[in-house]
């Protein structure tokens, strides 16, 4: 349970000491890249990202994000109403596919995702934020619907590294909401002495920020989402 002020509230807890090493990503930084996923969600008016901060912990150093309960999904899973996996006949008006598959079995199946404009937008916010990993678990609806994103520890690495789900909407143009987020966070970005500016550089390298910054200017200039890499896994293992 976390205590701000007054108000309580369940948590996720993310201490940097048990992070698990990775190749990649510099060791003891994970829970920085959490509160800056949320920094940009809200300087761009996603509102993806649930309220995360850093703060000591039981096990130390760590993010808090405020737990999300979902009617619907249960850890591990993902929601059935943003993404599933279908067979080929199956997949209804309404939805994307991404990628053909197998079963167990062997048999063929879809996976696929809603087209619906919040999901859209966290697309967005992924290509914005380089996220590593947007598995289906990671999504989830509220009991309000509102769509809530997370597990965003590999996110904001220098180098492309988009692995996600949602490329339903590849090469499309993007919405004109999404437009307008992009260049809330390009101008704040603009100002060192905005908020998020000064967040981003106590969280992030100076060559992460640089390259964000250039992300967020790309999807400006092509208007559009963006396409798998030739290079590298486009989706992450495991999907779910």
């Amino acid at each position: 349970m976390l205590h701000l002020s007054d108000a309580q509230t369940r948590a996720i807890y993310k201490p940097a000491v048990t992070e698990r090493p990775l190749w990649d990503f510099p060791d003891g930084t994970l829970a920085h890249r959490e509160v800056a996923a949320y920094a940009v969600s809200e300087a761009g008016g996603w509102g993806l990202v649930p309220p995360t901060i850093l703060r000591e912990g039981p096990a130390g150093h760590g993010s808090f994000q405020q737990w999300i309960e979902s009617p619907v999904a249960t850890e591990g899973e993902a929601d059935a109403a943003l993404l599933a996996i279908l067979p080929p006949d199956e997949v209804a008006d309404g939805w994307l596919p991404v990628l053909d598959a197998q079963g167990p079995a062997g048999e063929p199946v879809v996976v696929a995702h809603a087209d619906r404009p919040d999901l859209a937008s966290a697309a967005v916010f992924d290509a914005v934020v380089n996220n590593a990993d947007r598995k289906g678990s990671h999504l989830l609806l509220d009991a309000a619907g509102h769509l809530w994103g997370f597990d965003h520890g590999v996110t904001f690495h220098s180098e492309p590294k988009l692995r996600t789900l949602l490329w339903g909407w590849a090469g499309r143009s993007l919405p004109e909401s999404d437009l307008a987020r992009l260049e809330s966070v390009h101008q704040a970005l603009s100002d060192t002495d905005s908020e998020l500016s000064r967040q981003l550089t106590s969280l992030l390298l100076a060559d992460e920020v640089a390259a964000l910054r250039h992300r967020v200017v790309a999807l400006l200039d092509s208007g559009r989402f963006p396409r798998p890499r030739d290079e590298g896994p486009a989706i992450p293992w495991p999907p779910w």
